[in-house]
């Protein structure tokens, strides 16, 4: 994904954005100047005070912080007290970035919230997981500018995608080096990082303790809803991040970052859910407030669709790229997704009354049989798109496209999602005679048998009896060159490279 910096606004006093209006960064110095010492808490009371705010987790799923807590202090005392914490800074998903500008601007207000974690649970690491190159290195500059103190920060860096973010996959990720769900139901407090009780949580998340630590309940309570208090993070339009008190009107939100509702607005990201312009009018930056809209806060992205593009081929655009972003290791992320953007194109470009009805038949046949949640969030999304945009689509599959262009409003990774044939897909503009003196290149110092480049690039790679490449120098037809750099961007061990 190509690395946007994010830039920064306050509706109201900042909180998790103090100091940012005079400093870029927040340096170690800086940052206690701003924020202040941080206070040492025992478990108990680091219970209390999560609860007494209702802090939630921030990176979509909105699970109470406080819970999680005592979820890993139990499992750690019924075994020997071990237990590590870990902050979940993956951010894989172009249209959120507010936890990337935690990281770049103010990381050590992340740093404190993990280390006052650690520091009540007997916690003796924490490791933060990120996938940027810039996030990794200012992360690393935090860690160098704390010194040698308890607890033991280590940071991660791994595979780009949507799925890592996904908790186990994270997990995997930072202890094997490929970022894949586990496909099955483990609860991190009980068994996550080496075995041990994990606190799994958002970078956002862990921010807003060090706060809390700092203010107090009481105080913290001060700004925002009664029943959702405090500030939240939000990312408008895909490139700037908003600190605003909770209960704000999103249109007020929309018109301080200089856009409005448009055809819609899309609210927590390519999981979550369109508003209708009624809806968006009146809706505020409440987890409630957007529930009872029909959508969610998730991970904080807010995506206003304007009137100048066309929602069905922004819509089919995110379907497919959604589909490049699985892990690849289950039927319905590896067959089901694929097959469901082909469909939406086929509504795009006239397909009828039984091209509808086959993106309802899809997404019947994804929905509840993923490995992760990946294949039902990209369901809820078009599920979503379709209900809002009901007469535009239907009018797309009767009579065709609209005359609107795709203007590309909904971020995308650096890989533009075009289906094959079309211009920017494996067999577009700029795919032949470069590609052919490209050799897509296997690292066996690293490579680890997965097996997924194959499925991948077939007519490029082939496995051998022992599931590894057969060759270490593939030669990548033109044809196929985008196929070669989803499969090295897909390989969990970090083993393939194109070299020319």
């Amino acid at each position: 994904m190509a690395e946007v910096t994010p830039s920064v606004l306050s509706i109201g006093p900042p909180r998790l954005l103090a100091g940012l209006d005079r400093v870029a960064r927040l340096e170690r110095v800086a940052h206690l100047t701003v924020h202040g010492s941080l206070p040492r808490l025992r478990a108990d009371e680091l219970v209390e005070l999560a609860g007494n705010i209702d802090l939630r987790g921030k990176g979509g799923a909105g699970f109470p912080f406080a819970r999680k807590v005592r979820a890993v202090a139990d499992s750690a005392r019924r075994r020997d007290g071990r237990c590590v914490v870990v902050v979940n800074g993956s951010e894989g998903e172009p249209s959120c970035l507010k936890d990337t500008a935690l990281l770049l601007h103010t990381p050590h207000l992340v740093l404190d919230g993990a280390a006052l974690a650690a520091q009540a649970l007997g916690a003796e690491e924490v490791w933060v997981g990120v996938t940027r190159v810039d996030v990794e290195r200012s992360l690393r500059a935090a860690v160098a500018e704390r010194g040698p103190h308890p607890p033991r920060l280590h940071v991660a860096r791994l595979p780009e995608r949507f799925v890592t973010g996904e908790g186990t996959a994270l997990v995997n990720g930072i202890a094997h080096g490929h970022a894949r769900p586990a496909g099955r139901r483990v609860r991190s407090s009980e068994r996550g990082l080496g075995g041990l009780p994990t606190l799994l949580s958002n970078t956002e998340t862990y921010a807003q303790l060090a706060v809390a630590a700092r203010l107090g309940a009481l105080e913290y309570r001060s700004v925002g809803l009664p029943r959702e208090p405090g500030t939240v993070l939000l990312t408008v339009g895909g490139g700037r991040v908003v600190e605003t008190p909770s209960g704000v009107p999103l249109p007020y939100v929309l018109r301080v970052c200089g856009t409005d509702i448009g055809q819609g607005v899309l609210v927590g990201g390519y999981h979550g859910g369109w508003l209708t312009p009624k809806a968006a009018r009146t809706a505020l930056v409440s987890r409630e407030s957007l529930a009872d809209a029909g959508a969610g806060l998730g991970a904080g992205a807010v995506l206003p669709l304007p009137a100048s593009t066309c929602p069905a081929g922004e819509t089919a655009r995110v379907a497919r790229w959604m589909a490049r972003e699985s892990a690849g290791q289950c039927g319905p992320c590896v067959v089901g997704l694929p097959g469901l953007a082909d469909d939406l194109d086929r509504v795009v470009r006239g397909g009828g009354e039984a091209a509808l009805a086959g993106v309802t038949a899809r997404m019947d046949a994804v929905t509840g049989r993923g490995a992760c949640g990946h294949p039902d969030g990209t369901v809820r999304f078009v599920t979503s798109a379709l209900t809002v945009f009901a007469g535009h689509f239907r009018a797309h599959a009767l009579d065709g496209p609209c005359g609107l262009p795709v203007s590309g409003v909904l971020p995308l990774g650096e890989e533009e999602a075009a289906p094959t044939g079309s211009p920017g897909g494996s067999g577009g503009p700029g795919g032949g005679d470069r590609a052919s003196a490209e050799r897509l290149v296997v690292d066996w110092t690293l490579c680890q048998g997965h097996g997924l480049c194959a499925d991948i690039v077939p007519g490029v790679l082939r496995l051998g009896p022992d599931g590894y490449p057969e060759r270490a120098v593939s030669h990548v037809p033109g044809r196929l060159r985008q196929d070669a750099l989803r499969a090295v961007r897909r390989c969990p061990a970090l083993a393939l490279r194109i070299q020319e």
